[in-house]
């Protein structure tokens, strides 16, 4: 016997981007608002947009943003990017999570462009995600890309779904951190990356 609940049927993937808006407006009456109303009348475009931009990330080729930026060196120092800001949205409520990640790699034949580093991170930011997932993508691309001796990523967020609904603690931050490689394997590697990510910048 079929359910009698009201569905609300999805797009297909890759379907225009016309189709958000109906559904925005739909949410808004089941939410008990008026679309028709003075300050809604052009918000389910406004939130399609938004939603475009921020899950623009399941539209991004990993191998478009590298675009050959990978260089031959002989350099066996840790390389470090700190404190990239970074935007989410959680997949269990869509509300924003936000904070900085911290790469760090140790090459073996070569390095990659440090714009690119910031980039990865935004290309599976903007997306539905967890913060341990993001994480763990970041690192395994770098670890593909470049093929290093190791990639440690240490993740550090504050959560919406954690401030505004539920605990509503605002001041509560998590982190996460991935190690492969050179960072999983030997403490002193790690050390050097934790202890070099804690120092900040003199203004």
């Amino acid at each position: 016997m079929k359910s009698r609940k009201a569905v609300l049927k999805m797009p297909p993937a890759g379907a225009s981007s016309e189709c958000l808006a109906p559904l925005v407006e739909q949410l808004l009456k089941g939410l008990g608002e008026d679309p028709g109303r003075e300050g809604l009348r052009q918000t389910p475009q406004r939130v399609e947009k938004a939603l475009r931009f921020l899950t623009s990330g399941y539209r991004t080729d990993i191998g478009k943003i590298v675009n050959g930026a990978l260089f031959e060196v002989k350099y066996d120092e840790m390389v470090i990017v700190k404190d990239i800001e970074f935007f989410s949205m959680c997949e269990h409520h869509m509300l924003p999570f936000f904070g900085k990640i911290h790469v760090a790699y140790l090459p073996k034949r070569r390095v990659i462009g440090l714009s690119k580093i910031p980039r990865i991170v935004d290309a599976f930011a903007r997306r539905l995600q967890i913060q341990e997932r993001l994480t763990q993508q970041v690192a395994e691309t770098i670890q593909q890309t470049i093929d290093p001796m190791g990639v440690g990523v240490i993740c550090e967020a504050r959560h919406f779904c954690m401030m505004m609904r539920g605990v509503e603690k605002q001041h509560s931050g998590a982190v996460t951190s991935a190690m492969l490689g050179a960072f999983r394997n030997r403490k002193e590697t790690r050390d050097e990356f934790l202890s070099l990510v804690r120092q900040r910048t003199a203004s």
